[in-house]
């Protein structure tokens, strides 16, 4: 493991790690002390959308990495290999290069596909599941879920917007990756409903400052791919489990993560007064879960 000399904030320690065909990723770590706590992030999201997770005391030890092709990540040579099961060699990989033989898994948006594959596939390392605004699989049909259309129209309407984007994206980056000029922007983005005013000013901006300045025709790619991820056969999942839902989450429904919590042995639900962005509006209530998430974890 090859240590990189570049971090953003003293918060975030970088790593280079090598996955099995040969992508470079770029993975992270919050450097606390704790028990460790393997963190499936967001599409495209950085570090900064935890800000409980990045304070020295917070209890944990998060280790996390970039998704293909973003935030340092390589692009794989092979543009299909941004399917779960690529994403699922670089959880591992990242494992290996930490020694973490097993850990509480976290995961977020779309990182609770990963999270809850991780479980069923490989339950010897899992010791618990934290799902976090997100569903386990076909996670397109749920979005919009605060309109309740049925699970094919929201998925297609999901859908077709990703494929604008794909299309626009040559024109959307010039004007996004300027978005961190504007005065005022981020501010003004805690109020459009997908993010709420409660959302902490300072780490609102740097999650949106990182968003904003990914390639929008490789973001929108790894949504395609992502789309196409199956439901997950919660049955098989054992061990303790928590989901959090936002009530006004437009990316997870939370009437369908309060399904998927019902259909796991002992799972806990919760849902909160929030967006899709959970963590920066309800950081301390997000992470008090956690702390008793490991707590259920045998000894």
């Amino acid at each position: 493991m090859r240590v990189s000399t570049t971090t953003p904030t003293p918060r975030v320690q970088h790593h280079d790690v090598l996955s099995d065909d040969g992508t470079r990723i770029r993975a992270w770590t919050n450097g606390a002390d704790g028990p460790t706590v393997l963190l499936c992030n967001g599409l495209g999201t950085s570090p900064y959308a935890w800000p409980a997770l990045l304070e020295p005391d917070c209890g944990v030890r998060v280790v996390s990495w970039y998704h293909r092709g973003i935030g340092g990540s390589e692009r794989p040579r092979d543009r299909t290999r941004v399917d779960v099961d690529a994403h699922l060699e670089d959880a591992l990989a990242v494992m290996r290069a930490f020694e973490i033989e097993h850990a509480t898994v976290v995961g977020w948006s779309i990182g609770v596909n990963l999270a809850f594959e991780l479980a069923v596939r490989w339950p010897e390392r899992v010791d618990a599941v934290l799902g976090v605004a997100g569903v386990p699989g076909d996670t397109f049909a749920t979005m919009l879920g605060p309109a309740r259309l049925p699970g094919p129209v929201a998925r297609a309407t999901a859908l077709s917007v990703v494929r604008l984007a794909q299309v626009a994206g040559p024109a959307l980056n010039p004007v996004t990756q300027r978005f961190h000029q504007v005065p005022y922007l981020f501010d003004l983005a805690r109020y459009t409903g997908l993010m709420l005013p409660k959302a902490d000013p300072e780490a609102a901006a740097e999650t949106l400052t990182a968003f904003f300045a990914l390639e929008w025709r490789w973001y929108t790619h790894l949504a395609r791919h992502a789309a196409r991820h199956p439901r997950v056969s919660l049955s098989k999942v054992t061990q303790p489990t928590t989901l959090i839902g936002g009530r006004w989450d437009v990316f997870a429904g939370a009437r369908s993560m309060r399904t998927a919590a019902d259909r796991i042995a002992g799972a806990r639900y919760v849902e909160l007064g929030a967006s899709h962005f959970v963590t920066l509006e309800h950081p301390e209530a997000v992470h008090a879960e956690l702390l008793a998430l490991l707590r259920r974890v045998p000894s």
